[in-house]
């Protein structure tokens, strides 16, 4: 008799306890819980100086890390929580020089202009500017290091853009 007074117990419980859900994140995002869906539109590259690859390494970086750091399903057109934007910016400048006049550092810096809209809660939509920079070695060819560059740049673009539409800083 106790025996089946304790299994009935366990089995109310567990029950009870399979309906409850406690959503939490070990980056502090706070996703909006009744977004399903995600949208991420081709960021074209709009900078006066224009690296071929870039818009679709930045899309497809964007897309990638919003769907691995989300339960959100990706989805073409209209969704719960939509990013749109462009590449405004895309330069090589010096940024230290040695006594002879000559850069021993170069700065490739890439700018992103993102738009962001959340169905939900229109106080947390944005359109903000987002930009990164890498030096290296001016004894470099920009085209031996750019790929590894626009790479590194990317990846702190993309964690800007995620903390600032989830996480809010």
């Amino acid at each position: 008799m106790i025996k089946r007074f304790v299994t009935l117990i366990f089995a109310l419980l567990l029950s009870a306890l399979s309906g409850c859900t406690i959503k939490y994140s070990f980056s502090g995002a706070s996703i909006p819980e009744q977004a399903r869906t995600l949208s991420v539109g081709y960021f074209r590259n709009r900078a006066p100086s224009v690296q071929p690859t870039l818009s679709s390494t930045f899309t497809d970086r964007l897309k990638e890390y919003l769907v691995n750091n989300s339960n959100l399903n990706l989805i073409d057109g209209f969704a719960d929580l939509q990013f749109t934007g462009e590449i405004t910016g895309y330069s090589v400048n010096p940024t230290s020089i040695q006594s002879d006049d000559k850069a021993a550092m170069n700065r490739l810096t890439i700018t992103v202009q993102v738009r962001y809209v959340n169905r939900f809660d229109a106080k947390s939509n944005f359109s903000q500017s987002f930009s990164r920079y890498r030096d290296y070695d001016a004894n470099l060819s920009l085209s031996s290091v750019e790929s590894g560059l626009i790479e590194e740049i990317t990846e702190e673009l993309v964690d800007d853009i995620y903390q600032r539409a989830f996480v809010n800083w």
